[in-house]
């Protein structure tokens, strides 16, 4: 299981969700261009040390990415025609989000193999990146039983 960062915008978030993969020993793809600076101390506060260990692979754009990652991409969108308890994971899943502001093009959906949703207040928005990747993550752990010993 891998997951996938679209053009994200917003230092902190990639810092924790970096954290994040470390902590669960998932690698983690970034998808070029970035909003900021990849050493920015944004990103360095909020990974911690933690960010240092992450396997990350920086991809220069979406054809890079495609190209290096065959796996199914299962999309989370707040578009996404599936709910997050509705879909199934396989160990080998490439959890993939949008940017905080824009979200995800359209040749970025229609390569999706799943579009997911998390479900939120009927007045709530969107999530902040990190937590839907945090939930996400959980989810799709837990059903392939794939969380660290």
């Amino acid at each position: 299981m891998r997951i996938a960062l679209h053009q994200p915008e917003i230092a902190g978030n990639v810092g924790t969700i970096l954290r994040l993969a470390a902590c669960l020993g998932i690698a983690v793809d970034v998808i070029e261009p970035c909003g900021f600076a990849f050493a920015d101390r944004a990103m360095a506060r909020a990974g911690m040390d933690y960010a240092e260990r992450a396997a990350v692979t920086r991809h220069a754009d979406w054809r890079a990415f495609r190209e290096a990652t065959p796996a199914r991409l299962m999309l989370f969108t707040t578009a996404g025609d599936i709910r997050l308890p509705d879909a199934r994971f396989a160990p080998d899943d490439v959890l993939l989000f949008g940017s905080e502001g824009a979200g995800a093009p359209r040749h970025v959906h229609d390569a999706a193999a799943q579009r997911l949703r998390i479900p939120i207040a009927a007045d709530a928005r969107s999530l902040n990146l990190a937590i839907a990747v945090a939930m996400a993550t959980g989810e799709a752990l837990r059903q392939t039983g794939d969380w660290p010993a």
